[in-house]
């Protein structure tokens, strides 16, 4: 039953006391999540990680010390790491970006509904990536914006090498993901079904070796400079 589940734990990294606060009224009001531990820098957060055990931290970016992005990155190298969702404001997006590329499943706004942060938090800790179409092409389009179009990227000759190894219909749905479309958007556009555009998006997890659409997104972007 529902109320035999354990519930999903979640750790808070914010400098904020108050974000803090808000994060931890809306966590601990659903009956399937509950808040264990908070931080408000990265090596704090590293150090409640490994004494509590979170399925899910909810990782601000910028925080005095070790910011999230150092933070994220070393969560994810512990044994059984858990899933990092980033908090943002959007005035931070190389940031998350390589926070993505690290590896976290995923970002939300501060003021994004509770609504949606809940579902997020769920989303996260079921091990999916948490990342509307449109945040993701907004954060493409910052990535992309940052560098020069004629600026050679040190990783394109790898990434396409992995792209090399789609099918035609893999890398046309990996380019409409880059282009920050939705799964019934890209089933329109390549004229096939939403139940196949999922399974052309599970196969791309599968040989690229990733955990999110940002990450095939920077993929693609990456191959095409």
């Amino acid at each position: 039953m529902d109320s035999e589940r354990v519930p999903i734990r979640v750790a808070i990294v914010d400098d904020d006391q108050l974000v803090r606060m808000a994060l931890r009224l809306v966590i601990d009001g659903e009956s399937d999540l509950s808040v264990v531990a908070e931080a408000a820098e990265g090596d704090a957060a590293i150090a409640v990680v490994q004494e509590h055990r979170p399925d899910v931290v909810l990782m601000d970016v910028r925080m005095p010390g070790k910011d999230g992005l150092s933070a994220t990155r070393e969560l994810l190298e512990l044994p059984a790491p858990p899933r990092v969702l980033v908090l943002t404001t959007f005035d931070s997006d190389e940031l998350v970006l390589n926070a993505l590329r690290s590896g976290a499943l995923g970002f939300v706004l501060k003021d994004t509904p509770p609504a949606r942060i809940i579902d997020a938090v769920r989303t996260v800790a079921a091990g999916n990536p948490a990342l509307s179409p449109a945040a993701t092409a907004r954060v493409i389009a910052a990535a992309t914006g940052a560098h020069s179009a004629t600026q050679q990227s040190p990783s394109g000759e790898s990434a396409r090498n992995q792209l090399s190894t789609l099918t035609e219909r893999e890398l046309d749905t990996a380019r409409s993901i880059a282009d920050g479309l939705g799964n019934a958007e890209i089933a329109e556009r390549l004229n096939i079904s939403v139940a196949t555009v999922k399974a052309h998006t599970g196969n791309l997890f599968s040989k690229l070796e990733v955990e999110n659409r940002v990450q095939i997104a920077l993929l693609v972007r990456d191959a095409e400079r």
